[in-house]
């Protein structure tokens, strides 16, 4: 049987319910979850809750162990929608070999990591196509495995807990073929996320290259052109009282608080839905690692700034097709 396709106008509006749906689960749904968590208890389902907060207490340890993705939700029409929306593009300029464990680090992180999500976390670019017998891990901040539910929804799309027992648990495996991928500039590097923008904050981030070396890791960078062009962002220039404000609150909470917007369901004025502009993600080549257990700052240093000027050799090869002006280069904080 061969269905009729879609028209386009019902495309369009597939495509923006997908992404509507996905920027509600990640502002709203964890406290959604929690909510029908608590609020069960006090009806006659409580032994719902009852039973998943026991089984919350044996299964506390799998964000760190390599999650759990459920192939099913990774290969969800929902994020082909998604993709189709600005669209999501994976460009591969290097081989990988599947023997072999690679660390990512990916840049820059954009208001929500769309690029990210969407490339390492579904199979919608078609990643295991492009990279086959690689397995991704895209490390998220521990604090969103908390909450009831929502977690395990994470975690089916392949998450981990951005930990370094996480990461070494992915890195360390013998049989090779996993990739662990890492927001380098974190929840900080998003107060800087908009239009036009490519400052990332590397100039000190070391961890992941130290991490790199105790595994003997070939280290990966990816840059994900166009991340910083789907919302506009209230001003905050450094020194202002809202970045204090914002800084603050990151220092409390573990997580940064952009004010962002972009346009509507509806109309295209104003509104938390992000625009519809194109994301092209494209995955560096390795850089060999020398494995030593417990490396020198030198050591770190010397690979950290491999690693910085292969970036920023990434950026400057593809920055013309994707129409970023030739005075423009990448700004390291």
């Amino acid at each position: 049987v061969e269905f009729a396709p879609l028209s386009v106008p019902l495309q369009r509006r597939l495509q923006t319910a997908s992404v509507v749906q996905w920027v509600f689960s990640f502002l709203c749904l964890a406290q959604c979850c929690t909510a029908v968590f608590i609020a069960l208890f006090f009806t006659r389902f409580w032994l719902v809750s009852a039973l998943y907060a026991a089984w919350w207490f044996i299964d506390r340890e799998k964000p760190r162990k390599g999650a759990r993705r459920i192939h099913a939700m990774r290969n969800s029409v929902v994020w082909r929608y998604m993709r189709d929306y600005f669209p999501v593009t994976l460009v591969k300029t290097a081989e990988l070999d599947p023997r072999q464990n690679y660390l990512m680090g990916f840049h820059p992180h954009g208001v929500l990591a769309v690029g990210a999500f969407l490339n390492f976390c579904t199979e919608a670019s078609g990643f295991s196509t492009i990279f086959p017998g690689i397995t991704p891990h895209l490390m998220m901040l521990s604090l969103w495995f908390r909450f009831p539910f929502f977690r395990d929804y994470l975690m089916s799309a392949g998450l981990v807990s951005s930990e370094k027992e996480s990461a070494s648990y992915v890195l360390q495996k013998p049989e090779g073929g996993n990739m662990l991928a890492i927001i380098v500039g974190g929840a900080q590097e998003a107060l800087d996320a908009r239009p036009g923008s490519y400052t990332l904050l590397l100039k000190n981030r070391k961890g992941f290259v130290r991490l790199a070396i105790e595994h003997g890791t070939p280290l990966v960078p990816i840059f994900s052109f166009g991340e910083n062009d789907l919302f506009e962002q209230v001003r905050n220039p450094k020194g202002s009282w809202l970045r204090k404000l914002q800084h603050r609150l990151q220092q409390i909470m573990g997580i940064s608080l952009p004010l962002f917007h972009a346009r509507g369901i509806f109309q295209y004025s104003f509104g938390l839905v992000p625009y519809r502009r194109p994301i092209c993600t494209v995955v560096g080549k390795p850089i060999p690692v020398q494995r030593k257990h417990r490396p020198s700052e030198e050591e770190v240093d010397e690979v950290h700034q491999k690693y910085l000027n292969e970036l920023c050799k990434l950026f400057e090869e593809h920055k013309a097709k994707y129409n970023i002006p030739e005075d423009r280069h990448l700004e390291f904080i």
